[in-house]
């Protein structure tokens, strides 16, 4: 039970008297005056946009909005009920066209007209049975189908069907009783119908949907007439009946919750989710047994209207005589019996939530918005200016509970500034937990809450507040790793990494901060493929220096076959990938012993591995074996090391290698390098820096057919020791000899400079060559004779040819060898052919075909030399600026240019000119070839 005493009084309504309506030029008619009501009103309703009276005449009147009065006679006597539907132009009336208890129930249609007046469309008597009674009470269905009349026997009439026609209805008594019934009620909740009963003693419900209507008695106590009421949904349409020490609600099935309303209560109604009760004042004389009022009674009454769900009362006023309140046009209307209408109008929202402010009542304005269904924005103010009252009176818990409602509409860094202080560390972080829960929280917003959590040392809230499910994460999770790291919770740390994938994270926390070098490692393992090359290249160093055997067998996995941990048990369904093992060489920086079995590895199991591979093994090899001081141990080193230099990788890194082998002084390996290398001459000459006599003479013995300076730079070699080297000097001079590699003056030249090579060194190599040079004098002159001989003969040749006739004595063809027939073709040069082979195979008319090619040959060679001969000027340029002009004289000498050719331009008669022409040249080609 709720006592209405504790219920604040507020001011929400404005109470105007109803005054006549303004004149047609705008003045006041009735000079400002009251607006009356028509004279014996006894009974009053509204809907439709109108207001409904009946008087003690029997005429109906409706007031309309511009307080314009109509009537019409519905009854001989008088009206007594009244009900308007509101969904519906239908009005149902209770009256007398004669005297003595014979009530009749008229249903009127608005909207038709019957001579001016609303139709009535259905009549019939109010009695249950056949004894007549006074009809107390009068309700009807919004969905016309049920019409309930109550009367003060205590018998209840129930009208289903179509209220408006008589044919298409039923009437029957649903109730009887011994008491006066006093208020009906019609419930409809979906598609089921109850109907409330109330009498002077009890309260009852019955159900129209189902069969014989069962019934449900509610209380044993009553009201009387007219204080009863039917809620709107709001209230969950409970039957409210106004008691003089309570009111209470009713569902269809039982009793609700009742309100200490004191008072006795003469008028109940229900607007707009608000209970209008009038009731006499508590000094008047007490109340009747049946009549809610008494018409003949003046004393003062106070009508209150109730906000039952906010508990607090909206409005109080004092009024005289109340015969009714109507709610119409969106206020209320109070009817007194002095014949005025008091028109109350609601404020509207933020009036009243202004009133409220202003008296520090901002629970009350949070409720009274709900009810208002104000927005969200408007909520939000509400719980601001709530929360800064309580906060100004030091309640800062409350205040935060009321900026935690604000989330989502007020800016958090107002709330956030004045929660800052270290004594306040609670409250803001309770608004910041639930600032994140509705994921609208930034970073900042994070990192001051975790900071929150570690300044108060609370691991339980800060675990509830990280390790939340994957949906349900609401902040930023790097900065929350940032944060715990800092503040040194780094297993909190390394779990928010490791379950949101943050592996940069996780592995800098691990490596950096807790040392766990194996657990690191383990986990990159499990990365996909690119995140592990990517973090071993990053991290390598550092894991190779705390766990090296470790890190060079993942090493060895990424960069052959390399699946994620948990993907390697279905090694044959999926293909690894493989990374660069030539990146990873800088991991290995101190760990010669651990990158010597990776580079190893990698070369066994693949052979296509990168150049910087073999490369970088090479190195290491020759520096272990440079380093090794054991000669098994070191000859083994070698051996691996040949065999490395052997395999065919360095062939495109020749000089990269070279470099390494010489830096290492890796004798074998240098020589065998130069060796593919085909550089014979470094060969030599790092044998001769080692005085190494015998090897140059083998160097020159091997390779000095492929390159036959060899010998003369050993001869060089040799002629500038002083020491003995006659049993060398004489092998490489019998070589030049053999080979004819040096002119002897410059073989005497180059050995002067040796003082132990004496005279009897070379004496054998000199006779040799003397004699030699005299053979060849010999086999000179003997060829140039038979050269001269040969010129005679041709010349003579020529002049016989100019002088003498040409018998042609050839008896076969020279082409097809067959018999020479005639016709046939012959040339100065003897060959004859048959007309139709010469004609087939020749190019020329005027060439022999069989003499033609040889010809041709030194018809170009005689162009050529003609052409390079003329070119004078392109000589002298070279040979100013070439540093060797005797190479160049000699290049053109070589050429021809500076020989003279002798033309012949003259030709006997009968001659071929292209043969005698071509003839000639060649002898003479010929000849000057020998001649020089």
């Amino acid at each position: 039970m709720a006592a209405y005493l504790q219920w604040r009084r507020f001011v929400f309504f404005d109470r105007e008297t109803v005054k006549e309506p303004a004149g047609p030029d705008g003045g006041a008619a009735g000079g400002g005056k009251p607006f009356a009501l028509p004279p014996g009103v006894t009974v009053c309703d509204s809907g439709r946009g109108s207001l409904v009276f009946g008087d003690i005449l029997g005429q109906i009147w409706f007031l309309s909005r511009s307080l314009q009065l109509s009537s019409f006679q519905a009854y001989k006597l008088r009206v007594t009920h009244l009900y308007q539907l509101k969904q519906h132009s239908i009005l149902a009336s209770v009256g007398e066209d004669e005297e003595g208890i014979n009530p009749l129930v008229k249903v009127w249609n608005l909207e038709k007209r019957d001579g001016g007046n609303p139709l009535c469309t259905r009549i019939f008597p109010a009695i249950p049975g056949n004894k007549p009674t006074v009809v107390s009470c009068l309700t009807v269905h919004e969905n016309l189908n049920f019409m309930a009349i109550g009367f003060a026997d205590g018998s209840v009439v129930l009208t289903k069907g179509d209220i408006t026609r008589d044919q298409y209805s039923k009437t029957q008594i649903l109730h009887e009783g011994n008491y006066p019934v006093t208020g009906l009620a019609f419930r409809q909740s979906g598609k089921i119908t109850h109907l409330f009963v109330v009498t002077t003693e009890n309260i009852q419900s019955y159900m129209l949907s189902g069969k014989d209507y069962p019934r449900l008695e509610l209380d044993t106590r009553g009201c009387g007439l007219r204080c009863s009421t039917l809620s709107d949904p709001s209230q969950d349409l409970q039957f409210i009946v106004a008691g003089n020490e309570c009111v209470y609600l009713y569902q269809p099935d039982e009793r609700g919750p009742c309100f200490a309303f004191e008072g006795q209560k003469l008028f109940v109604h229900w607007y707009r989710g608000y209970l209008i009760i009038v009731s006499k004042d508590r000094k008047s004389s007490p109340k009747s047994e049946f009549a809610g009022s008494d018409t003949q009674n003046s004393d003062k009454q106070i009508l209150n209207v109730y906000d039952l769900c906010n508990k607090f009362i909206a409005y109080s006023s004092v009024f005289d005589d109340v015969v009714d309140v109507l709610a119409e046009w969106g206020s209320l209307y109070v009817l007194t019996r002095d014949g005025k209408i008091h028109a109350l109008q609601e404020k509207d929202a933020q009036t009243k939530l202004e009133m409220l402010f202003k008296k520090n009542l901002f629970e009350m304005a949070i409720n009274l918005a709900k009810s208002h269904h104000l927005d969200s924005d408007g909520l939000s103010e509400i719980f601001r200016q709530y929360g800064d009252h309580l906060y100004n009176k030091g309640n800062h818990d409350g205040a935060i509970q009321q900026y935690i409602r604000t989330i989502g509409k007020l800016e958090p860094s107002y709330v956030i500034r004045k929660f800052l202080d270290a004594q306040r560390i609670h409250n803001l972080t309770a608004y910041l937990q639930t600032l994140h829960l509705q994921s609208l929280a930034n970073a900042d917003h994070t990192t001051l809450l975790l900071n929150c959590y570690t300044k108060l040392k609370d691991s339980s809230k800060l675990e509830e507040f990280i390790k939340t499910s994957e949906s349900e994460v609401h902040f930023d999770v790097e900065t929350a790793i940032k944060v715990l790291r800092q503040a040194g919770y780094f297993s909190h740390a390394v779990y928010l990494a490791e379950k949101h994938a943050h592996h940069e994270w996780f592995l800098k926390i691990q490596l950096e901060d807790i040392k766990n070098y194996q657990e690191a490692l383990q986990y990159i393992g499990k990365l996909p493929f690119d995140q592990a090359e990517s973090n071993m290249k990053r991290y390598g160093k550092i894991l190779m220096h705390h766990v090296p055997n470790e890190t060079t067998e993942l090493l060895k996995i990424l960069c052959t076959d390399y699946r994620p941990t948990g993907d390697r048990e279905c090694s044959g369904m999926l293909e690894g990938k493989k990374a660069n093992s030539e990146e990873f060489i800088p991991v290995f920086a101190n760990n010669s012993r651990e990158l010597k079995a990776f580079l190893e590895h990698m070369t066994e199991v693949q052979s296509d591995s990168p150049q910087g591979v073999y490369d970088t093994l090479l190195e290491l090899r020759l520096q272990n074996w440079a380093h090794e001081q054991d000669l098994q141990i070191k000859e083994k080193l070698h051996s691996e090391a040949i065999t490395l230099l052997k395999s065919g990788r360095f062939r495109t890194v020749f000089h990269k290698a070279l470099v390494l082998c010489q830096m290492h002084n890796f004798k074998d390996g240098v020589l065998y390098l130069y060796e593919q290398g085909k550089l014979f001459q470094q060969i030599m000459h790092y044998h001769m820096q080692n005085e190494q006599y015998r090897k140059v003479i083998e160097v020159c013995e091997l390779y000095g057919d492929q390159e036959t300076c060899l010998w003369e730079q050993a001869l060089s070699y040799f002629a500038r020791k002083e020491e003995d080297c006659k049993e060398y000097i004489t092998a490489v001079l019998k070589h030049i000899e053999n080979k004819n590699l040096m002119p002897p003056l410059l073989v005497v030249q180059t050995l002067a400079h040796n003082s132990t090579a004496t005279l009897s060194v070379i004496k054998d190599y000199l006779v040799n060559k003397l004699q030699k040079q005299s053979r060849q004098i010999e086999q000179d002159e003997q060829r140039i004779q038979k050269y001269r001989e040969e010129t005679t003969r041709i010349r003579q040749e020529i002049e016989d040819l100019k002088t003498s006739p040409k018998i042609f004595q050839k008896t076969k063809c020279s082409i097809c060898t067959s018999a020479l027939e005639l016709p046939s073709v012959h040339f100065l040069c003897g060959h004859s052919f048959h007309q139709h082979c010469f004609e087939s195979y020749s190019e020329s008319d005027s060439e022999c075909p069989t003499c033609m090619p040889e010809n041709r040959k030194v018809t170009d060679m005689i162009r050529t030399q003609e052409q390079k001969r003329d070119l004078h000027d392109q000589f002298q340029h070279q040979l100013k600026c070439s540093n060797d002009g005797f190479s160049v004289v000699a290049d053109y000498f070589g050429r021809g240019v500076f020989n003279k050719l002798t033309l012949i331009t003259d030709l006997p008669p009968g001659k071929s000119a292209t043969t005698i022409e071509a003839g000639l040249q060649r002898e003479l080609l010929i000849h000057t070839k020998r001649s020089t």
